[in-house]
């Protein structure tokens, strides 16, 4: 028995919930006041049957875990351990691996901002500086915003960073880890940032984690370079500007998305606080992920020559197997189409006048920067005006090309109505019959829907499918991220602690430490017997099958998991209603007013599993 069930087995929910919150019985449940929000009348209520509890009232629940996470403060693990000493439960305590992997995040982040501290320094007073003082001058920049984003400068130098932070303590083994040092092939390190203006990368808390360099001798190459990917930075993940945006994004219920570190910077400058750009990749999924929690919302501005529009134009068709490719166009109009079916949401894009950045034009004429914000087309007329731009409409083998290029578009469109608008607008502008394209649609629908192969196993017990949810994450951990979409596509919430009991919910934590420090060992993450278990996995591969089709397993797996908790929620509710009509009990409204949300879930989870054939 694992330590998490041998703690469920020896607590009771009600016994240690009713220790902080005063609980009074309603037939076979407890209730009382929500320990969560002000409340006069009970919505809190303890399930000593399933071992939950829930609040009708601010629609918080889970188990004995997740309440006192809740309640203390505390992480899992601290929950984990705070529980185990009330049951008498041994809880083994944070190996030294797990503690190494803390302190070296510590030790670099403090690396990083000594660093960023020392490049900014040089730039306000070293005359060797003074030329990246004039280019900023050039470029528009006032001295407040220097400080704001603390720009800096690196000295034409192959030791001088490295002098300095061994002078402050810091080892070369840290400074090489954090990408600041470059070590030769023949032995021996040298400053990676040499004549640079140095711009400070932050994490979403501020936190400096990462520098760009921007060269100030246009013979130098390469014009921009990024620190490398580190244990504090992977540019998929980062947004520059993210951590100054937030709260203007919310205002604006908007995120403009650019392409340069000093876009971004000129933009906030000026006032256009809502403005990022992602680490020199395209927009990814990670990257709408953190912007979707402030909007639904997004504009692209775009240089009409920016690299990889004519070469995913031209490359449609062919699917995008993994997010994690070393190179990615800075404009992806399959992703994009992906993503706003995802995520509910509405991307569209902003063509900026030819030889012009955002912060160009920005310093120029901000009234014309606001118009082409509002003018922002949506993907699919930006693509179509793009294709009609480079082809010849009125030549048959053109129209053939453009239609070929666009069907792919068409077909990731989520909304039949906007699916079928679309499909009209580009036949009414190609004078052709929307019938015939239509039908080529349908016909390519078809093709996928036969290549669709029904999710094995889709009955087993609840904990094999948390099981197997877990193999598949383990096998292909980029999955995480697009299942977190297909989910909020359907409405539902991305995958959490909740849909994991007991050993699932252990191996799920383990798993996101695992991924987000890979090289941590399974048995410092796991007990014995679970960390045997991971090994046997990685020694066992999953059968050969497309990325695609691992997907749609998880989806399904998940859904399946959630289906049979909604059901489990339903019986409780249920019961909960009958109880208060009975008694004539006034919280039976609020029980009454629960149970048309759960059953609406119900039907979006099973929807999602048992989807109706399209009409034709």
């Amino acid at each position: 028995m694992s330590v998490i069930d041998q703690i469920k087995d020896r607590l009771d929910v009600a016994e240690i919930i009713g220790r902080t919150v005063p609980l009074q019985r309603a037939g076979r449940n407890l209730r009382g006041l929500c320990p969560f929000h002000s409340e006069k009348t009970p919505s809190f209520y303890v399930f000593p049957d399933s071992q939950r509890w829930q609040c009708f009232g601010c629609n918080r629940g889970g188990d004995i875990f997740t309440f006192v996470m809740e309640t203390q403060g505390l992480d899992f693990r601290g929950a984990l351990e705070e529980l185990g000493r009330l049951a008498g439960v041994e809880v083994r305590p944070l190996t030294p691996s797990q503690v190494q992997a803390g302190a070296e995040a510590d030790r670099l982040l403090a690396l990083h901002q000594a660093a960023a501290d020392y490049y900014h320094q040089l730039l306000r007073s070293a005359p060797q500086a003074a030329h990246a003082r004039a280019y900023l001058q050039r470029r528009g920049f006032k001295d407040e915003t220097m400080e704001v984003f603390q720009l800096g400068y690196s000295l034409r130098s192959w030791d001088a960073l490295r002098t300095h932070l061994l002078g402050q303590g810091f080892t070369l083994e840290d400074l090489v880890k954090a990408g600041l040092l470059v070590e030769r092939e023949e032995g021996g390190t040298y400053d990676r940032f040499r004549d640079r203006l140095m711009i400070p990368i932050r994490d979403r808390r501020g936190r400096v984690i990462a520098f760009g360099g921007r060269v100030l001798n246009p013979e130098d190459e390469p014009k921009y370079m990024n620190s490398p990917q580190t244990p504090l930075f992977d540019k998929s993940q980062v947004l520059f500007g993210f951590d100054r945006a937030g709260q203007a994004i919310r205002e604006a219920d908007a995120a403009v998305i650019v392409e340069g570190y000093m876009d971004v910077m000129i933009s906030h400058q000026e006032g256009y606080r809502n403005v990022v750009a992602p680490m020199g990749t395209a927009l990814t999924e990670a990257h709408l992920k953190q912007l979707h929690r402030l909007t639904r919302r997004f504009i692209m501005a775009l240089d009409p020559d920016a690299a990889g529009i004519n070469a995913t134009l031209r490359g449609l068709e062919t699917a995008r197997q993994s997010l994690e490719r070393e190179w990615e166009p800075v404009f992806d109009a399959r992703g994009l189409i992906g993503y706003e079916g995802r995520l509910n949401a509405e991307i569209r894009v902003a063509t900026l006048p030819d030889g012009l950045d955002p912060d160009e034009l920005i310093l120029r004429d901000s009234r014309r920067w606001e118009q082409l914000l509002q003018e922002a087309q949506p993907v699919v007329r930006f693509v179509f005006a793009h294709l009609l731009e480079q082809e010849n409409k009125d030549e048959p083998k053109a129209k053939a090309r453009i239609v070929e290029a666009m069907l792919p578009l068409l077909r990731d469109i989520s909304n039949p109505i906007e699916r079928e608008g679309y499909t009209q607008e580009i036949a009414l502008r190609l004078g052709l019959d929307a019938r015939m394209l239509l039908e080529q649609l349908r016909v390519r629908e078809r093709v996928e829907a036969v290549r669709r192969e029904q999710t094995r196993n889709e009955r087993e017990h609840p904990q094999d499918r948390e099981m197997h949810a877990l193999r598949i994450l383990l096998a292909y951990p980029a999955l995480l991220e697009r299942v977190d979409m297909e989910l909020v596509g359907l409405e539902l919430e991305p995958l959490g602690d909740d849909d994991f009991t007991a050993e699932g919910r252990l191996l799920w934590l383990a798993l996101l430490e695992f991924m987000a420090n890979p090289v941590l060992e399974w048995e410092d993450l796991l007990p014995p017997e679970l960390a045997a278990r991971v090994r046997e996995w990685t020694q066992t591969p999953l059968p050969e099958e497309s990325v695609e089709d691992w997907l749609r397993d998880l989806l399904r797996t998940i859904l399946w998991i959630r289906e049979g908790y909604v059901r489990q929620r339903i019986e409780e509710v249920g019961g909960l209603l009958l109880e208060a009509q009975a008694m004539g009990d006034l919280k039976g409204a609020e029980y009454a007013a629960v149970m048309p949300r759960l059953s609406e879930t119900l039907i979006r989870i099973q929807r999602a599993l048992w989807p109706k054939p399209q009409k034709r």
